[in-house]
């Protein structure tokens, strides 16, 4: 497909094409003096619809097992996946948007009062849900040991704190397409230094001078596509953190892959402040 450098506002459907194609997010629309007047998102399109990516059949590992102290008083008394967020726990509007792409099978890693959260779930359920208990805290990757043997080939692995505003079928396809062992979901932060910062030369001579310098930075979201043979990278019964995971994938020469989305789409409620503005973003 041939598209310009730059693309203006009447170049929109040209814009939604690219993306298709790039699999992206979002795209900068400028005028003749090629500055930035808007951006336009993925999910603005007219005929935005979800795909469908029942026969991939791809389950879900909910990563819940985790005491939440950054939430503390509130997770003394529940668990951190049963947080409300409006009057929907927050790992119940997690698995919401996974059924908005035909994502229906869950394992929740569990071990912090894992009894409340079995027995939340213990009526009637649209959807298959498996409860993998964790002996002991086995870091952020090391619980995905305990489902290797129900993994056939992809699946999703998520933290029990965010929301991600993206299509997850369209992720799916991307992780395939690039034949990625791994493809972490990052988000596109801006970070202002508020003093003026200074570098030296190689003999301590001042180089630059930057007053109140934005840095960009791609952050990880905690949100995943994974392929099973990398769990064979994971100790059994051990403590095992995901960026352990990911150095051995990168290692063994494994592909780890990137899914860069806009900061906007990101939604993360691991502290307190988060968490207002998680509400205050989906307007509760």
């Amino acid at each position: 497909m041939e598209i310009s450098k730059f693309l203006k506002k009447e170049d929109s459907p040209l814009a939604f094409e690219l993306m298709e194609e790039k699999q992206i997010e979002g795209i900068p629309l400028v005028n003749d003096e090629h500055e930035v007047t808007d951006i336009i998102f993925w999910n603005e399109r007219k005929d935005h619809e979800a795909y469908d990516c029942k026969g991939f059949q791809t389950p879900v590992v909910i990563m819940a097992g985790g005491k939440g102290t950054r939430l503390y008083p509130y997770t003394k008394i529940i668990p951190k996946p049963l947080i409300p967020i409006g009057d929907i726990p927050i790992v119940e509007r997690i698995m919401n948007k996974f059924m908005e792409y035909g994502f229906a099978e869950f394992y929740f890693t569990i071990h912090y009062k894992k009894e409340m959260i079995k027995a939340y779930f213990n009526g009637e359920i649209p959807y298959q849900l498996h409860f993998i208990e964790e002996d002991k805290p086995l870091g952020t990757a090391g619980a995905l040991k305990l489902v290797k043997d129900e993994m056939n080939g992809s699946f999703f692995v998520s933290n029990c704190d965010i929301l991600l505003d993206i299509n997850y079928a369209k992720l799916l396809l991307h992780h395939k397409a690039q034949h990625n062992k791994i493809t972490i979901v990052t988000a596109l932060k801006s970070y202002e230094i508020p003093y003026g910062v200074v570098t030296l030369n190689e003999i301590g001579l001042v180089n630059s001078l930057s007053e109140k310098p934005n840095y960009e930075l791609l952050v990880n979201t905690g949100f995943y596509v994974l392929e099973k043979e990398i769990l064979n990278y994971i100790p059994k019964n051990q403590y095992f953190d995901m960026p352990e995971l990911i150095h051995s994938c990168m290692k063994h020469g494994d592909r780890v892959g990137a899914y860069p989305v806009m900061d906007s789409t990101w939604l993360d409620m691991g502290e307190f402040s988060e968490m207002k503005k998680m509400m205050e973003r989906l307007k509760l």
